[in-house]
């Protein structure tokens, strides 16, 4: 634990020294520090309840009491996100990370998280921070308007919203991306995609990307799994794909929980013919972790045989991830299947796509890319 603590206050360190021409701002970190906001998108009740609409949901709170989340509290009769300004991880990322595969590749993505998820998956590898509240960690005191400069001076190309689950600190999120957005910078964000669809569609007037998790294709697996519905995260990718914001999904298959064939082609078939086939999917390889370490990691047969169903039902751009050097990490151009950027892990080797297009048939490659 020590350990930990040392490397926090490093970072925080590093980031205090980059602040533009030595502004003095107010950053500390401090377990269990938070910094409490009143919330958007919820009523108040009788007996001071509230009721908050942030997410599918929907939970009623009373005094003194959290939501399902652990990120939002009932203070005094007011709803309040109590990670708004206090991130529990900040860290420079490779965009591929994300992982975005088809937005800016090879830049770089200033990634910060508050505590907390409305998810309960069992798999979690951020468990640390998703399944615990903001009270409950060390947290850093930053405030969204010093972001963007933080940002600048590191000359980064985005903010990520990610690591544990956005929605929870939605109003962090959403005040950021705003200011960043003034400044020309990115916003992008990994996300579940439970949230409710008025809340969401506020967000996408700010943010530039999201990659959602879709995590199976059955109401039994997301309940089972991840205590959560499944109608509500297709939803959402309807929303954010009729708004024009650009998306992908990854799709972490675990043996004998969601790589049942059938629903892999289901699945496939639903993106194919409501997101558009040149939405990129990855097909992940899952490791054991959290709570279902009695599970193999994903066979690369199954992952190859969840690429071959996904091209033969005509989805143009998918991946295996979390399998460096794999060839389904690199991009290909779905007309003449010339290879256009190729990766290993979250390094590009190289990136031949020029003007969004492919310069072997001039076939246009859907994506957001660097501008040359």
């Amino acid at each position: 634990m020590l350990s930990k603590k040392l490397l926090f206050f490093f970072l925080i360190f590093i980031i205090f020294i980059q602040i533009n021409n030595g502004k003095q701002i107010n950053i500390k970190a401090k377990e269990g520090y938070t910094n409490p906001k009143e919330a958007l998108f919820y009523k108040k009740m009788e007996n001071k309840e509230v009721k908050c609409f942030l997410c599918p949901r929907e939970c009623v709170i009373k005094e003194g009491d959290w939501g399902y989340c652990r990120a939002r509290k009932n203070i005094k009769g007011n709803l309040y996100s109590m990670g708004y300004g206090a991130p529990c991880s900040v860290h420079v990322d490779p965009i591929e990370k994300k992982p975005f595969l088809h937005f800016y590749p090879g830049t770089k993505a200033f990634s910060i998280a508050s505590a907390g998820c409305n998810l309960r998956c069992k798999y979690c590898q951020n468990w640390e921070i998703s399944q615990t509240k903001p009270t409950e960690t060390i947290n850093l005191n930053l405030d969204p308007e010093y972001i963007p400069q933080i940002v600048i001076n590191k000359e980064v190309k985005s903010i990520a919203y990610t690591y544990s689950e956005p929605t929870n600190f939605y109003e962090y999120m959403l005040d950021t991306a705003i200011l960043a957005k003034k400044h020309g910078i990115k916003n992008v964000v990994h996300s579940s995609g439970y949230i409710n669809p008025e809340p969401l569609k506020k967000l996408t007037n700010y943010i530039d990307a999201f990659c959602i998790d879709l995590k199976g294709f059955t109401e039994l697996y997301y309940r089972n799994i991840c205590g959560a519905d499944l109608q509500p995260v297709l939803n959402s990718l309807k929303v954010i794909k009729n708004n024009g914001v650009w998306l992908e999904l990854v799709n972490l298959i675990i043996p004998t929980k969601n790589d049942d064939i059938k629903q892999i082609k289901k699945m496939c078939v639903w993106i194919k013919n409501n997101l558009g086939k040149s939405t990129p999917i990855s097909f992940s390889k899952y490791y054991p972790t959290h709570k279902l370490t009695n599970i193999p990691p994903t066979p690369l047969k199954t992952l190859e045989k969840a690429v071959k169903i996904a091209k033969e039902v005509g989805l143009e751009y998918v991946y295996i991830g979390n399998v460096p050097g794999h060839k389904y990490e690199d991009t290909y151009c779905p007309e003449c299947g010339v290879k256009l950027i190729d990766r290993y892990g979250y390094h590009i080797i190289y990136n031949k796509i020029k003007n969004g297009r492919c310069p072997n048939c001039s076939e246009k490659i859907e994506g957001v890319w660097n501008e040359k």
